[in-house]
């Protein structure tokens, strides 16, 4: 079943359209996918070095940490039979990443010789200067906004990508997996430049959970 898996995965057409345009998302998927296997063995190391990696290429990786925590939590304590404090393991975990990404920012500017990698790489995620059309909604949506009310939507709509995990992780506390696999599914139509390596990256995990499907006829 797993090889079966992994065959899906790999045969997807939208993540081979996407490797033929060699973008970087392809690592960004890659170390998602690998920091979200690290969390499912308890694997502390590697799940953060993994998704430290991954925001470092992509800003919205980040938002994955508080699920990918919470299932990495829950590995340890089924593997390790003890209590573990479930504060300090988060405070760890949140220095832990803070301080590898703080590392690849700095190893960055030793490289350039400047911080103006930041406003070239992560401010045009943020500002959204590139209103080419895509398959996203932000660039319709700022091409009929006034000038004046640009840096306030801009904020709204970082927080409204943001607000989903902070409701998912706790009402799905008890399935943290499921978790990371709708917010996949969110970072696919809410990221600022969307391509189809997210949409691609969505439909492949999604059938982790084909058992409920048939629950849609129920609705």
């Amino acid at each position: 079943m797993g090889q079966l898996t992994h065959d899906r995965y790999l045969f997807n057409p939208l993540l081979l359209a996407s490797c033929i345009g060699r973008p970087t998302s392809v690592f960004t998927n890659t170390l998602v996918l690998l920091a979200t296997a690290s969390a499912t063995q308890g694997h502390s190391t590697n799940l953060i070095f993994a998704l430290s990696l991954a925001s470092y290429l992509s800003l919205h990786p980040i938002l994955l940490f508080p699920p990918l925590v919470i299932l990495c939590y829950d590995a340890q304590l089924r593997r390790s039979n003890k209590v573990i404090n479930g504060y300090s393991f988060a405070i760890g975990h949140t220095l832990g990443i803070t301080a590898v990404i703080g590392g690849l920012l700095y190893l960055s500017f030793l490289i350039t010789g400047s911080w103006q990698f930041l406003q070239s790489t992560y401010g045009v995620a943020l500002l959204l200067p590139d209103l080419t059309p895509n398959s996203g909604l932000w660039w319709y949506f700022f091409t009929e906004m006034f000038d004046s009310f640009r840096e306030f939507f801009l904020g709204v709509f970082w927080l409204h990508m943001a607000s989903y995990v902070a409701g998912l992780s706790f009402r799905l506390r008890a399935q943290p997996l499921f978790v990371i696999v709708a917010l996949l599914g969110i970072f696919a139509i809410f990221v600022p430049y969307p391509s189809v390596a997210e949409s691609g990256m969505f439909l492949s995990v999604l059938p982790l959970y084909r058992h409920i499907f048939p629950c849609r006829f129920l609705l």
